[in-house]
């Protein structure tokens, strides 16, 4: 066989941590996911782990590993974040690797990636060399071997960087058919000049390089490529794997390999169920004869590169105008409202390169002082930022000091290697992709830069902030009330900014609500509650306490004293400061005290006000999902008394609404409203109940519904009879073998059919495929030597079968 595919998928999401507690926070716009990383995993990553193949009828015949199949690189901050967050997708990502290597002559598919998505030709080199090195040491902790490819971001080349990737091993790349300038045999005959649809994609080339190395380039092709990202050509899986089959050239003799190159979430989430279009074209090429699925290292492997590639330095494979995208207004972008412009990212770009600078030198004369060499200190940094254990501090600390160090000199040193994470995260390549300057992506890249300011102002005494604000002024956003960068960094950025002080005035007044142990965590702070008494005086509540709040991330801690007034609802007042000593703090406390007991409750608040010099705070002071849950517990009994409200004024009302609309009159809107809450809430209670599996009473609510014209939240509903039937099965499978479990999600899975929206059933059905293939075999033996119970149990999961659409004939 001669002829071979490979499909690249470059699977990447921005790092939208909170740089302060190293966490996403809620996202609204994600719903009814918690984020746009668990949207995008759901919607992507996951599918691709567990992708179907369908029969005929539409039922799932097999359930595959996309990724054990292509070529794929995972961005390390999305696989930092999917490891905690989605921990099989995970293991099913570094599991494909193994598996590749097993029909790819030992060579893995997975490949590495420059770390954070910078632009490489627009970083300098030492970033350039932190970026490839942090990318290999990542990948080799995860996959537990050398990358021989790396990916570069956007494939934004030149010829400094594949020098900096081929120093450290590195093999090979992927780029589209645009960034070769000019190619020619390896035995040196004349030079050719090409363009995109001259150069033979269909070999790998060789890059030679100024200092002797060189690497291999495969140039994949651009034609099949925006097929599959931009012209439906997912619709169709059978028509996807002819369409690949298509770009092998038979005027060629020899070895042919057509590659493709796409964002991974093109399968999936770009395209829905493109995972399974991309599943079935697999199987069909496998299965066809007519070409054999390969991985890049293999095909190198066996056909070394016969041609020599010079390439055409900083271009990409999204921006027409070479790297204009991320520095200048080149007209590249990804929609907006007619008259938008992009010429905020010159000074956006600019302010950050002026921060850059002011940051290196500092860091490199205060780290100069503590370790051998900054910069290879800052290299080395990777095994912390993927291992906080106070173990991987101290091996680290061990290897870079000149000098043994104490605990200050570690903080401090920490500290430093933080500033310099965050002064590369700032460069994110997708705070210049889009639009606006007050997108959220470059809202993200501007708060990695105020964590590096406020880093430096702790550090070194300087405020760098006001001359970066200036600088960033220059850029001007699209939509006129965002006005400029410093007012989006003012209104956008700085309320995120947080220190040990707001934290403890997180605790403090989330303590109210949330039952905290004498230790516990809160984000990357661990707190531990030195003293607390609470006082109550009708809805009122007194907190008076103390904690020390510690950073795991850079070790630094304060001892801190609080007092916190709750008057009910979201009237909070609370004060928080540093604390003195044990007789201050006494004589603050009893002052409260004694306010409080005669229920002066006014006093109580100016004492606040005078105690804690302007450091009190309110509910506002919550993070993002601690406030959310603090305020939907507060809400719970508005909303309730509103919602009874609704349904008294619905009941009362239907055989009225029943009439209007047989006269053909609209409903009012107070009625329409009183409809639409009451019948979606009583449908999310019953899908999210035992009695999810009452068809009788969803249907009967689902009649009235389509009668008065109510508008169902198809998401939240789906979302509830989601969550119900996942646990379910969760329930299923660590008990195979419960009748009555397998009953009740029968009937839930048979309601969730019948239902006028779609139901995700993709958990439940792995989970259902996963018994298919371990239990069901050993319970339909049992039932075929004639157990009733076992004949019983097979029956209704074959009935589950048809609710999930899971063909059972080869069980």
């Amino acid at each position: 066989m001669d002829r071979f595919i490979c499909v690249h998928g470059h699977f990447y999401q921005p790092p939208r941590e909170n740089p302060w507690l190293e966490a996403i926070e809620l996202q609204d716009a994600a719903y009814p996911y918690h984020d746009w990383n668990a949207r995008i995993t759901a919607e992507c990553y996951a599918t691709n782990a567990t992708a179907r193949i369908l029969n005929s009828a539409g039922e799932i015949v097999r359930i595959v590993n996309n990724y054990s199949r292509i070529s794929y690189n995972v961005g390390p901050t999305l696989l930092a974040w999917m490891e905690p967050n989605a921990p099989e997708v995970y293991r099913a990502v570094i599991r494909a690797d193994l598996e590749s290597q097993e029909h790819c002559g030992g060579h893995g598919s997975a490949m590495a990636q420059a770390y954070n998505h910078v632009i490489l030709p627009l970083a300098d080199a030492r970033d350039k060399e932190t970026q490839v090195a942090w990318g290999i040491r990542d990948f080799r902790r995860r996959f537990d071997r050398e990358p021989e490819g790396m990916w570069l971001p956007e494939t934004a080349v030149d010829i400094e960087s594949l020098e900096v990737m081929a120093r450290h091993g590195i093999r090979f790349t992927v780029l589209a058919p645009h960034q070769a300038a000019r190619v020619r045999p390896l035995d040196g005959a004349a030079w050719r000049e090409t363009k995109e649809d001259s150069i033979d994609v269909t070999r790998p080339y060789l890059q030679k390089l100024p200092s002797g190395r060189s690497i291999a380039i495969f140039f994949y092709n651009g034609v099949l490529s925006r097929a599959v990202a931009f012209e439906g050509l997912l619709r169709d899986g059978k028509a996807f794997a002819d369409r690949l089959l298509s770009g092998f050239n038979d005027s060629i003799r020899g070895p042919q390999l057509v590659t493709i190159a796409t964002d991974g979430e093109t399968y999936g989430h770009h395209h829905r169920h493109g995972e399974m279009a991309l599943a079935y074209a697999l199987h069909n090429i496998e299965n066809g004869g007519r070409a054999r699925l390969t991985n890049y290292a293999e095909f190198l492997e066996r056909f070394p590169p016969t041609m020599e590639v010079e390439i055409a330095e900083n271009t990409s494979w999204s921006c027409a105008h070479g790297i204009e995208r991320w520095r200048g207004d080149c007209g590249c972008h990804t929609g907006g409202k007619e008259g938008w412009n992009q010429r905020w990212r010159g000074p956006l770009r600019a302010a950050l390169d002026w921060l850059r600078d002011e940051l290196a030198s500092r860091f490199e004369r205060a780290a100069g002082e503590l370790v051998r060499d900054p910069w290879a200190a800052r290299d080395d940094y990777i095994d912390v930022i993927a291992d906080r254990s106070p173990e991987s501090v101290d091996e680290f600390v061990a290897r870079n000091v000149i000098e043994p160090i104490d605990r200050e000199g570690k903080v401090r040193l920490l500290k430093l290697l933080e500033l310099q994470r965050h002064a590369l995260l700032m460069y994110t390549s997708c705070g210049w992709f889009f639009n606006e300057l007050s997108g959220i992506e470059t809202v993200q890249v501007a708060m990695y830069a105020s964590r590096a300011v406020q880093l430096a102002a702790e550090l070194f005494g300087v405020e760098l902030e006001p001359q970066f604000l200036a600088l960033l002024e220059l850029a001007e956003s699209n939509v006129a009330e965002e006005g400029n960068g410093r007012q989006i960094y003012e209104r956008h950025v700085r309320p995120s900014v947080v220190d040990l002080l707001k934290v403890g005035a997180h605790y403090a007044a989330a303590s109210l609500f949330e039952p905290y142990n004498d230790r516990t965590r809160i984000y990357c702070y661990t707190v531990i509650q030195r003293s607390r008494e609470v006082r109550e005086a009708g809805e009122a509540r007194l907190v008076i306490g103390r904690a020390r709040i510690a950073s795991d991330i850079t070790l630094e801690s304060e001892e801190l004293s609080y007092v916190v007034l709750h008057m009910g609802d979201h009237n909070l007042n609370a004060g928080i400061r540093r604390f003195q000593d044990v007789a201050t703090f006494e004589a603050v406390a009893a002052g409260f005290r004694q306010a409080f007991s005669r229920a002066d409750l006014a006093t109580v608040i100016r004492y606040l006000d005078r105690s804690f010099e302007g450091t009190t705070f309110s509910l506002k002071s919550l993070f993002r999902d601690e406030q959310r849950r603090v305020l939907d517990r507060i809400l719970d009994s508005s909303i309730q008394e509103a919602g009874e409200t609704y349904r008294h004024v619905f009941e009362h009302h239907a055989p009225l609404m029943r009439f209007l609309l047989d006269l053909g009159m609209p409903l009012p809107p107070p009625f329409r409203m009183a409809a639409d809450f009451t019948l979606n809430r009583d449908l999310r209670r019953l899908f999210s109940r035992d009695e999810a599996a009452d068809l009788p009473a969803a249907r009967s609510l689902l009649e009235e519904a389509q009668e008065f014209g109510v508008a169902l939240d198809n998401r939240g509903l789906g979302y509830a009879i989601k969550e119900t039937l996942e646990e379910l099965a969760g329930n299923l499978r660590h008990e195979p073998e419960s009748l009555e479990t397998l009953i009740h999600l029968v009937a839930v899975a048979g309601l969730a059919r019948t239902l006028p929206f779609e139901v995700d059933l993709w958990q439940v059905q792995n989970i259902f495929y996963g018994l298919k293939e371990n239990v069901y075999p050993g319970v339909k033996a049992r039932a075929l030597d004639g157990y009733p119970a076992a004949q019983e149990w097979a029956d209704a999961f074959s009935a589950l079968a048809r609710s999930l659409r899971v063909a059972m004939e080869d069980a």
